[in-house]
């Protein structure tokens, strides 16, 4: 296996880079697909986020740009990635700028939930690389401002994400709409039936690559599963994020409701926390994600929006304030955790009715989970020295007796809209 990235051949100007960025040894799914990446095949890769594969792709598609180097025309471009979620999008988008730093390559990006105006100037300037989610991608196209015919290369990262979230039908109106001939690199962190069937459709004998086994989890991760009635997760959770362990710590519910209560519950409580989810607005959940990924924001709730593809350095403890419905979930919830070489604690809240998910779950990583009872668990072996569950706070029952808080933004932007339509109606 290749142990340096100059054995890769890499132009200058992308060599330096990596030195700059203190790239010096690939990681395992780099070592595996840049060569044949560069040398124009297709590819079918099975990594999980966090084992640098967006380098492993964007390498090789800058090399082959900047050494063939074109002016675009307005709504053109020659590679084109697909990301399910508007963060990942971000972070690939980011990443790609660093990695081509210097070699005059143009990289847009493209998702919903803002206005359109600026990614609409940035496809008019004729970019090299563009990163978009499909649905926006989509709409863009069929506002005659996007044009696919000179795109060589197709990348989809988290596949299996896509598919999840609805996006097949765009996906494939998409690929019908772009060259035959071209390069295709699929990444997914798990390869269920429906990605190994969209794989086959378009991919032409491609290399496949797995680094992990699939749906394995991180063995720095150190697990917990606390069996506990519901009424005591929140009290339990004000004592694990009062411990001074909890350095960094990201908190997941399955709904947008569940997650805004939580975050004004803590907020009430004195917890330096925020949320994110769907309904947040796009510039509000940029400037959320910057303070948690510097460290300023210590505490982050959030939906399963969060749990794919973002790179957050040092996030000391994942917690599910609620188990996953699906166990795939689960994997990439706690692979927020002891990424690059770090060592990560990732605990579970589980009722006595969610048995049957833990088990999903079990059986899906194919490791047994350790699983004891509120008063039975094992904090010193977890890194907590001082844990106090003899007297824990329960939140308030009824919304009656909740405290008022504050609305959050993305709330305060529809109590504003509908305040608006009561005064002016129609007019408005």
């Amino acid at each position: 296996m290749t142990t340096d990235f100059k054995s890769f051949g890499f132009l200058t100007q992308l060599e330096e880079n990596l030195v700059e960025m203190n790239f010096t040894t690939p990681t395992p799914i780099q070592a595996q697909s840049l060569g044949p990446l560069l040398e124009g095949k297709d590819l079918l890769g099975i990594a999980q986020t966090g084992t640098g594969k967006t380098a492993a792709f964007a390498l090789p598609i800058a090399q082959q740009l900047a050494e063939k180097k074109m002016k675009m025309r307005p709504g053109k471009f020659r590679s084109l990635i697909l990301a399910p979620t508007r963060e990942l999008a971000s972070q690939i988008h980011r990443d790609i700028r660093s990695y081509s730093q210097g070699t005059g390559l143009k990289v847009a990006i493209v998702f919903g939930g803002i206005k359109s105006h600026n990614q609409i100037k940035a496809l008019k300037a004729g970019p090299d690389i563009v990163v978009a989610t499909p649905g926006r991608l989509e709409d863009l196209y069929n506002q005659g401002y996007v044009k696919f015919d000179q795109v060589t290369s197709l990348v989809l990262d988290e596949a299996d994400r896509m598919l999840d979230m609805g996006f097949i039908d765009s996906i494939r109106n998409i690929i019908s709409l772009l060259p035959i001939q071209r390069q295709n690199i699929f990444f997914s962190a798990t390869m269920p039936k429906a990605v190994l069937s969209l794989a086959s459709e378009f991919l032409v004998d491609p290399v496949k690559v797995e680094v992990t086994p699939e749906s394995s989890v991180v063995e720095r991760i150190q697990q917990q599963v606390i069996n506990l009635q519901s009424a005591l997760k929140f009290g339990l959770l004000l004592e694990i994020l009062n411990q001074k362990e909890t350095s960094k710590a990201l908190i997941f519910t399955r709904t947008k409701v569940e997650a805004d209560q939580l975050t004004d519950d803590l907020v009430h409580a004195k917890v330096d926390c925020e949320v994110i989810h769907g309904d947040v607005d796009q510039k509000v959940r940029s400037q959320i994600m910057k303070e948690f990924r510097s460290g300023k924001l210590p505490i982050l709730i959030a939906t399963d929006v969060a749990a794919r593809g973002l790179d957050i350095d040092q996030v000391s403890h994942v917690i599910n304030y609620d188990v996953p419905v699906e166990a795939e979930v689960y994997v990439h919830r706690i692979g927020r955790t002891g990424r690059a070489g770090k060592e990560g604690v990732a605990l579970t809240f589980c009722t006595y009715k969610e048995g049957r998910e833990i088990q999903n779950i079990a059986d899906l990583i194919q490791v047994p989970l350790p699983i004891a009872d509120l008063d039975k668990v094992d904090w010193p072996s977890l890194g907590f020295q001082s844990m106090d569950i003899s007297k824990l706070e329960m939140a308030p029952k009824k919304e009656a007796d909740r405290p008022k808080a504050k609305p959050r933004p993305h709330q305060q932007a529809n109590i504003d809209i509908n305040n608006n339509y009561k005064k002016y109606g129609n007019k408005w």
